[in-house]
């Protein structure tokens, strides 16, 4: 069952139950399976299935060591009731005047769980597998310690699914100023006896770092394991929250059978708006696991690191770093494509550590041609200006009477611009609520965006005819528990005097 090492040595395995619990390896690298493809799901019974279902078999096969009982029990209360539609990400087509031509797309929503953003779906999962994590002869028992960096959604999704979670407590660092109002306010508002929420003086990379810098700390770790604390990761590094992203792939071709627009063994297009490769790379798993995936495209706002390396093979954090309408895409370490480069290298750890550490130490490398050129056998790029984002807020609604939020827009924009096969569905991946982005959306449709988030909220319900989520709504009145700052450096600091308070 040990079935998991890191990306950048095979030296120490453990199981995947060890893995989710430790969230990133002791080097620095980040859990992988060699597993992964060898077994394949059966796509031609999938019209038949419930979400739960698909999650069921999913995830018994990327974690091994949990059984089917432990997983379905995950399942059940990680989806049942929780989520505002029965079929947890609903599969829109969009249906404007050129469906005709077959060149509209489905959109996967999936933005229906408690924080109106695509993170809920893992995040959800994630504590109902950590609680399963801890071995009978742990005595006594350790406390998990969730310490996480965000750039807007992951920080609430993981607030929400942590909250008063029995042994573990969780601290959240966002990048102050950087994220929006609402984002800003999912987070300083949230309850719980065990959550605490910081902003750092920073940007998100900043951020991620230090909390890299953090796990790697053993004198912080040896301080913390003598108050029966250990610390843990709900970011997608951790290999908990990467999973359950791979089940929505497999839900959208439910869907797609369902509604007749594809066979089984039809090839789909997915399109998917991304700043930590984490979405996008649960879409890679899926395909390892017999989906039939013809591309995954890299939708990138601004800040398009991903899409200059796919396009030139050099990766280059040296940039201006820009602040934009999609701030959970504003990333320049995007941690997962790590993951991918180990996958990619036939598992050539002593390459991929290589390549980190160029990273870590000048801020860049350059892939090998031969590692770039597999890549690009699977993901195409593309990415959208604030200019370019707002026109594609605009023309999907005049187009489909269909209202995206600007993450999304990356995404609509680049599936506007690229030549494409008809005879091959496409899913944009919708990743958050328009209503997160209330003022941007208003400003991208022509209306009021003068009044504060909450009244945008208003006319934006008011003239599409669409309705705020009511969690997002009922932020206007709701108490700031959290008004924390601290520098980079200050970071270690704050995580130690949470874990004192477990």
């Amino acid at each position: 069952m040990n079935s998991y090492h890191s990306t950048r040595s095979r030296a120490v395995s453990c199981t995947a139950k060890e893995a989710i619990r430790t969230g990133i390896a002791p080097d620095g690298g980040l859990f992988v399976s060699d597993a992964l493809g060898s077994e394949k799901l059966d796509v031609t019974g999938l019209a038949e299935q419930s979400y739960a279902d698909i999650a069921n078999s999913v995830l018994q096969l990327l974690l091994p060591d949990y059984t089917a009982d432990e997983i379905a029990t995950c399942v059940h209360e990680a989806y049942d009731g929780t989520f505002a539609s029965a079929e947890v990400t609903p599969l829109v087509p969009l249906v404007g005047h050129e469906a005709d031509e077959g060149r509209q797309p489905f959109v996967l929503e999936l933005f229906h769980g408690p924080t109106s953003a695509f993170k809920d779906v893992a995040l959800q999962m994630l504590p109902r597998l950590m609680a399963r994590t801890g071995s009978a002869s742990d005595t006594p028992a350790e406390s998990i310690m969730i310490v996480t960096a965000t750039s807007g959604d992951t920080g609430k999704a993981a607030l929400a699914g942590f909250a008063d979670a029995p042994g573990t407590g969780i601290t959240v660092f966002y990048p102050e100023g950087k994220v929006s109002r609402v984002q800003e306010l999912q987070m300083t508002t949230q309850t719980g006896g065990n959550v605490a929420v910081c902003g750092v003086r920073g940007n998100f990379d900043d951020a991620q770092s230090a909390v890299k810098r953090i796990f790697a700390d053993e004198g912080l770790a040896e301080r913390l394991r003598a108050q029966g604390v250990v610390l843990s990761s709900a970011n997608s590094i951790n290999v908990g929250r990467l999973v359950p992203q791979v089940v929505y792939y497999f839900a959208a071709y439910a869907q797609l059978l369902r509604a007749g627009a594809v066979e089984p063994g039809d090839e789909v297009e997915f399109c998917v708006p991304t700043g930590n490769f984490g979405d996008i790379l649960a879409g890679y798993y899926a395909k390892r696991m017999g989906l039939p995936v013809s591309r995954l495209i890299v939708a990138s706002d601004r800040n398009n690191v991903l899409c200059d390396f796919l396009d030139g093979g050099t990766y280059d954090r040296n940039r201006p770093f820009y602040t934009t309408s999609s701030p959970s895409m504003d990333i320049l370490v995007s941690s997962n494509l790590e993951r991918m480069l180990y996958y990619a290298s036939d598992g050539d750890c002593d390459l991929v550590a290589d390549l980190m550490a160029h990273l870590a130490d000048e801020g860049a490398y350059e892939a090998p041609a031969e590692l770039l050129a597999r890549i690009r056998e699977d993901f195409g790029c593309g990415w959208a200006d604030e200019d370019q984002v707002a026109a594609a807020i605009r023309r999907c609604w005049d187009d489909n009477r269909y209202v995206i939020d600007p993450h999304t827009a990356c995404g609509y924009y680049l599936l506007e611009q690229m030549p494409r096969d008809p005879l091959t569905p496409r899913v944009l991946l919708s990743t958050a609520s328009p209503y997160k982005f209330p003022r941007v959306v208003n400003e991208a449709l022509g209306f009021d965006a003068t009044g504060t988030d909450f009244e945008c909220m208003d006319v934006l319900a008011h003239e599409t005819g669409t309705t705020a989520p009511a969690a997002l709504r009922g932020l206007e009145t709701a108490d700031v528990r959290f008004k924390d700052v601290v520098a980079i450096d200050g970071m270690e600091d704050y995580v130690e005097k949470a874990a004192q308070a477990l």
